[in-house]
């Protein structure tokens, strides 16, 4: 185990963890949507024939982005940059579910949707009030 603490970011809290584990999950995710796009139905369920091989290609392009953003972020909490970026892949995340929800109609409030919710909100929150702590 402690050949595996090595890895871990070395940053002060729990965020550079959070944002590694947030990282991990979404390159898991990406690789799996690179194959299938029935997750991505998953996602948008009262209208999966919108989505599309392209579309979740489109989709899992930019998931992978967000988590290799999110990577950078764990081991370079306190840059500035890097941190504000980070902020931004949450807060677009959280405006295309809620939109997608809300205005356009594609999703339902069901466990797919629910977690990317939640994690960017919390993960935003999170951010911003521990911004004057991390970013120097």
């Amino acid at each position: 185990m402690a050949s595996l603490a090595q890895y871990l970011p070395e940053g002060e809290g729990w965020l550079p963890r959070w944002q590694l584990f947030v990282a991990s999950l979404a390159i898991a995710n990406s690789i799996q949507n690179l194959f299938t796009v029935n997750i991505t139905k998953r996602l948008y369920t009262k209208k999966p024939e919108e989505v599309t091989a392209l579309q979740a290609r489109m989709s899992t392009m930019w998931n992978f982005t967000s988590a290799i953003v999110r990577l950078h972020c764990a081991y370079n909490i306190h840059n500035k940059a890097i941190y504000n970026t980070t902020l931004w892949t949450y807060a677009i995340a959280f405006f295309h579910f809620s939109t997608e929800l809300l205005f356009f109609g594609t999703a339902k409030l069901n466990g797919p949707v629910i977690s990317p919710v939640i994690v960017s909100s919390v993960s935003l929150l999170w951010m911003l009030s521990q911004y004057d702590f991390y970013v120097q």
